[in-house]
């Protein structure tokens, strides 16, 4: 038996972590875990690096090893978990009951959000429906006529 309450499977996004048992309101699901670096650091990262957690104004914590299993969270603007902080460490906890297969969310931040993910892109369920609303709510446009000519045809 499995020591988490979730595993690691395909998600819309990817790799999700979905509930492998009933996990209740306020409960601590997992640790996000890495090295801790100095801000400095983080900013000499190659690329741009998608796992990094600020801790402070002088640490943040690289999430990116494997072996970091709250890396696989995704975000949701409407999650069912938290993200906080305690003594330099990163958790994350239900914000409700969270059902068996049920996939653990939680908002990445404005920041993230705006840098990485942005609104046309959320894959989250309360980002899709508000895009089917907004696409079912535009005037359709009308098909373009066509005037046949009955004499020639065109």
């Amino acid at each position: 038996m499995s020591q988490h309450p979730f595993r690691i499977a395909r998600s819309k996004t990817g790799l999700g972590m979905f509930a492998t048992q009933r996990i209740p309101k306020n409960t601590r699901i997992f640790e996000y875990t890495g090295r801790i670096i100095t801000n400095e650091a983080a900013d000499r990262l190659p690329g741009k690096p998608r796992y990094l957690y600020d801790l402070n104004k002088k640490f943040t914590l690289d999430g990116s090893p494997r072996s970091n299993l709250g890396r696989y969270a995704n975000h949701s603007c409407r999650p069912n978990a938290v993200d906080y902080s305690y003594r330099g460490r990163v958790y994350v906890k239900s914000l409700r009951a969270i059902e068996p297969g049920e996939e653990i969310t939680y908002d990445y931040g404005k920041i993230y959000f705006n840098a990485f993910i942005g609104k046309e892109n959320c894959l989250c369920v309360k980002c899709v429906a508000r895009r089917e609303r907004e696409a079912a709510q535009k005037p359709k446009r009308a098909a373009a006529s066509v005037r046949i000519d009955k004499k020639t045809k065109r």
